[in-house]
């Protein structure tokens, strides 16, 4: 099956592009776009669809996630589509997007605007992408191996402070708070002991990020087998791969750390009658990954160098060896680190994340999921010509359990001396207890199962070759259902995820050159309330294919196609019919918000005297009231779209403006029900009343040219988007407190005037009310006047882009010469900013210091410092403002990957078709004014880069 993918391109740069025949572009012969519950021709798409041949894309650019690097090709895709979670479905099923490896795909549909999902009903009313696996074809046998090797290089760790360097600027954050050194601090003897490294274990100094702990770098590899053919009754698609991956960590029992994956996809069509077809797919999946325990990187962030006073090893020889009961210790001990060590604790660390690493055990998860599907297809033209009926059912399976091993071990804590001029330990203080264990155990399960069924009737036929009509009538249900083990993942979910619809489709177009579609769903919800439950989603499309006038083809000869579509839709859903129950610890529900409820639990209900003020009594409360009138929540959406191609195919594009209001968003009612309704007990019901508006302009472009033995392509795709919260249910006594008339994104922080130099500035200035404030602190400012600065001081301070930054765009490149393909993808945000609000920057108590705290505020340095005072206690500081703001626009050069297809002429007398090599790289470069920290992780794995060799060889 023939598909395009629409690559897009920065619309402002459109002059410097130089020209590309786009590789998702490229065809002349129009192909079929999988669409909601059918297949269209991709020239009579009317807008808010973008679709990528992946199938192509893998001969010269190789990923194994799905949906790798889409937002280089499709314009409004951030990883949301216009800024919300689309659905994902798997030949139409839902599901995970890691269901399906990227050597799987066929193509990708990316469904934007409201009128291309209307027929999925509520499920899909944020956007749905469709992802299609390959099947067989009409063709002898064909086999396909794909390898690939590469390793995982580390891009950067973070800079924290050596443990001498911590010690005096610990010490130092003591004074700064007028607290003694002697008692919580460290004495200078310490830290020069510890400086000189003269004994390690007795002033230890631990660099997690050395190569103690860590390897250079680490390797992934995979292996797939494609086998694919068929004839005129049956065509199959088989693909079976392996992939294993170790890890970074080499310490202790994770050293082994690794995951192996296996997976198995069968796709088989056949034609059973002349007017009936069928096809069967299944899939098997096994992934297994272990783990040695303890949290490595999540204490690399928070551990500070001196590892809080003790070290995780204690030297065996430097044990007194005259002292028989350390020496009894030792012989009883199962737990000698490399014959030389026994493990280091204290009161306050019985346990610690080396010693787990050395001796706890080690987890090992499993994960099953196997996917069938079963289509059949009827040819009905014996009762009307262009009638056909489908229909199809699914069920999914995935369970994940671990096998772990935990075993209990003891720590100790030395004594130590000195002896003849050295240090020995005198006395061990023991913590925990050794014991022995053989036994594995479950130590978690979760089962989750999709089932899904669809029945459609469709018509098409074309009526005196001009007149096409279609018409579509469906219905579709699915329900997913999530169970666990009470203490695994919180137990089984009482509700399981549902949808039911029907839907309803009818088109005409007048030889492909003026369209229009009614589109329509009717929804059904279990969430409302009896009454409210049935819904209808209406959507009407407009299209005019101007290029087809004759003054365009008169006048404007170099317009090779061009079409205009605008499209109204509203959809009804149910997705943001969510809250929570106060009756446990404001427990998200989805379900039973309509209704009221009462309680008399440790958390809702009250407790009160009685009036002999001797005993008392609980009594029962409101939790909330009931709204018999809750109804769903409406996307309603215009868009307009123009799109087309220019000078003989050179320029094709596609542009979408959208403006989308969602309405009836839940709220409590704070403004609308007297205050009294909420105190003792909560007598406000939940209500439809917050309103969200989303506007943009995406856009996708794609140059494209052929000079001579070079093929060379230039692409950019991108968007342009704004949110608005319309209207909010909340108290403001300030104007820029208000949410409402914002952005979604909006992070509200304080504006910083700079850190405070004297005393004299703290007296002239409003009083702060986050604790002690002393020189060196950070000086906010008082925006409403009133002396105080406290959260009514916090405003607007910009976008964070958590859906979409204000402009996002995605960028490909190729050139290919003779036997030579070189492939590039990029993509960036801009207009977005971010906190420096990690534990890396806000150090507070005795937590890890990092090289940021250098430029911090002293009386030598206050002219030039960037970093407030040190502090143990930063209720001031470490609040979300301008100091610690900054911009998130980046450029990243996701992937460059060189191929080389050798000649076929050579296997001309071997069973070999064709070989390919290519070698690639991924997650190269990061653009920014803050590349550092963006490059760097902080209690996670590092980022890494991906250096791969690969091949592809066809039988």
């Amino acid at each position: 099956m023939n598909t395009k993918n629409i690559n897009a391109y920065c619309f402002w740069l459109l002059i410097c592009f130089f020209s590309f025949n786009g590789a998702y572009a490229q065809e002349t012969k129009d192909s079929l776009v999988n669409v909601a519950f059918d297949k269209v021709a991709k020239k009579n798409l009317l807008g808010g669809v973008s679709v990528v041949n992946v199938s192509d894309l893998l001969n010269k650019s190789y990923g194994t996630y799905s949906l790798d690097n889409l937002q280089s090709f499709v314009g409004g895709y951030t990883g949301n589509l216009w800024g919300q979670a689309p659905l994902i479905l798997v030949d139409g099923i839902p599901r995970r997007a890691t269901d399906v490896r990227l050597v799987e795909v066929e193509a990708i549909t990316v469904l934007k605007g409201a009128s291309a999902v209307v027929l999925y009903g509520s499920t899909a009313a944020k956007g749905a992408i469709l992802i299609t696996t390959k099947r067989g074809s009409e063709n002898p046998l064909k086999i396909k191996v794909r390898l690939n090797s590469g390793i995982f290089v580390p891009k950067s760790f973070p800079g924290y402070l050596k443990s001498a360097d911590y010690m005096t600027l610990y010490n130092e954050a003591l004074t700064n708070d007028g607290i003694a050194t002697s008692g919580a601090g460290y004495t200078q003897q310490d830290i020069d002991n510890t400086r000189s490294g003269v004994n390690p274990y007795k002033y230890p100094d631990v660099d997690f990020f050395s190569s103690d702990y860590l390897r250079k770098a680490y390797s992934r590899s995979d292996v797939t087998t494609e086998v694919s053919g068929g004839n005129n009754f049956a065509r199959y698609y088989t693909n079976i791969g392996l992939s294993y991956n170790n890890s970074l960590v080499k310490y202790g029992e994770q050293k082994n750390n690794s995951d192996l994956a296996f997976n198995v996809r069968g796709n088989v069509d056949m034609n059973i009658a002349k007017w009936l077809t069928a096809s069967a797919d299944a899939v098997a999946i096994s992934n297994s990954n272990y783990t040695g325990r303890g949290n490595f990187w999540g204490s690399s962030s928070t551990i500070a160098p001196n590892f809080n006073r003790f070290s995780p090893l204690i030297p065996i020889d430097m044990l007194d060896p005259s002292n028989a009961a350390l020496q009894t210790i030792v012989k009883n001990s199962n737990h000698i680190i490399d014959g030389k060590f026994l493990l280091g604790g204290q009161s306050t660390n019985p346990t610690n994340v080396f010693s787990d690493m050395l001796a706890a055990g080690y987890i090992r998860t499993k994960s099953n999921t196997f996917l069938y599907n079963l289509n059949l297809k009827a040819d009905l033209s014996s009762i009307t010509e262009g009638l056909s009926f489908k229909t199809g059912t699914s069920m999914d399976y995935s369970s994940l359990y671990s096998e772990a091993y935990l075993l209990p071990y003891a720590t100790y804590r030395p004594t130590w001396s000195t002896v003849n001029g050295k240090d020995v330990i005198t006395a061990l203080e023991k913590f925990g207890e050794d014991k022995n264990s053989t036994n594995e155990y479950v130590g978690r399960s979760t089962y989750t199962q999709t089932m899904s069924f669809r029945s459609q009737f469709n018509y098409n036929r074309t009526f005196a070759q001009d007149h096409t009509v279609s018409a579509n009538v469906l219905g579709w249900w699915y329900k997913t259902q999530f169970s666990s083990d009470i203490d695994n993942e919180g137990g089984s979910d009482y509700q399981p995820v549902l949808n039911t619809n029907l839907g309803f489709q009818a088109a005409y177009n007048f030889r492909s050159k003026y369209y229009i579609d009614f589109s329509a769903a009717l929804i059904h919800s279990a969430k409302l309330p009896p009454g409210n439950r049935n819904g209808i989603s209406p959507a009407v499309t407009v299209g005019w294919r101007m290029s087809n006038e004759s003054f365009f083809k008169d006048h404007l000869s170099f317009i090779d196609d061009l079409k205009l579509s605008a499209s109204y839709a509203s959809i009804k859903q149910d997705l943001d019919i969510t809250g929570y129950r106060a009756n446990n610890v404001n427990e998200p529900v989805d379900y039973y918000l309509y209704q009221g409820y009462y309680s008399n639990n440790a958390i809702l209900g009250g407790y009160y005297q009685w009036r002999d003020n001797v005993a008392g009594g609980r009594t029962t409360l409101s939790g909330q009231a009931e709204n018999p009138d809750l109804t769903f929540v409406k996307r309603n959406e215009f868009r307009l779209s123009l799109d087309g191609a220019i000078f003989k195919n050179l320029l094709t594009f596609d542009f979408n403006y959208f403006s989308q209001n969602t309405k009836g968003l839940l709220a409590r009612g704070l403004t609308i029900y007297p205050s009294y309704f909420s105190g003792s007990g909560d007598f406000r019901p939940w209500i439809n009343f917050n309103e969200d508006k989303r506007t943009g302009f995406d856009f996708a472009l794609n140059l494209n040219k052929q000079a001579g033995q070079l093929f060379y392509s230039l692409g950019v795709s991108g968007m342009f988007y704004n949110s608005k919260a319309v209207q909010r249910d909340e108290i403001i006594d300030q104007a820029y407190l208000a949410r409402a008339g914002r952005p979604l994104d909006a992070y509200y922080g304080y504006i910083s005037e700079g850190l405070f130099q004297n005393q004299a500035e703290i007296d002239a200035h409003a009083k702060q009310t986050f604790g002690t404030v002393k020189p060196g602190d950070i000086k906010y400012k008082d925006l409403n006047n009133d002396g105080l600065i406290d959260n009514r001081d916090q405003q607007d301070l910009g976008h964070t882009g958590w859906a979409a930054s204000p402009f996002s765009f995605g960028l490909n490149l190729t050139l290919k010469y003779k036997h030579f393909t070189l492939f590039a993808l990029a993509s960036g945000t801009r207009g977005a900013v971010g906190f420096k609000n990690s534990s890396y920057y806000w150090v507070g108590g005795s937590g890890k210091y990092s090289e940021a705290v250098l430029d911090r505020w002293t009386e030598q340095t206050k002219a030039t410092a960037t970093y407030p005072r040190l502090t143990t206690n930063s209720n001031n500081n470490f609040r979300n403002s301008t100091f610690w703001m900054y911009k998130t626009n980046r450029f990243d050069l996701n992937r460059v990957q060189l191929t080389y297809d050798f000649d076929k002429k050579i296997f001309n007398d071997s069973f070999v078709n064709g070989l390919s090599l290519y070698i690639q790289g991924d997650n190269l470069l990061v653009i920014s004014s803050e590349r550092k920290l963006m490059e760097t992780n902080i209690g996670t794995a590092p980022q890494t880069r991906f250096f791969n060799l690969g091949a592809r060889v066809s039988f």
